[in-house]
């Protein structure tokens, strides 16, 4: 299960690359075209609104999936649960995010993943006398 674990922390953090791109794009974009429409107010505070929100969104999820995909990546017990749920969020997202956070959830959920999370680590700085 190493190699699936390694497999869902890559493909986490480089699909979270991708959303963090995207979101500077929408938020270039957004700003660019509320530009062109300074005669209509509304259409000036909708894009404003946009190029504020989505991004932020995009950009908060994505950030979330790479902290986990690198938490990941180094066994820690928390990115496990972060990515659990955004792969359960992600599933939303179809076609692409449904196969990934289906799978994602499938290699998480496994009771060989949870072996590898829930390793004893022994203390080393104890001193006994």
């Amino acid at each position: 299960m190493k190699k699936h674990v390694t497999v869902v922390g890559s493909i986490q953090i480089g699909f979270s690359v991708l959303g963090l791109m995207a979101a500077a794009t929408v938020f270039v974009a957004l700003t660019f075209a509320r530009g062109f429409v300074e005669d209509d107010e509304t259409a000036r505070t909708v894009l404003g609104f946009l190029s504020i929100s989505i991004p932020l969104l995009v950009g908060l999820m994505s950030t979330l999936g790479l902290v986990g995909g690198i938490g990941i990546l180094v066994y820690k017990p928390w990115a496990r649960y972060l990515l659990i749920v955004l792969s359960a969020i992600g599933c939303v997202n179809i076609p692409f995010g449904t196969v990934k956070g289906i799978y994602s959830i499938w290699v998480l959920i496994n009771d060989e993943t949870l072996k590898l999370f829930n390793k004893e680590v022994p203390d080393v700085n104890i001193i006994q006398p």
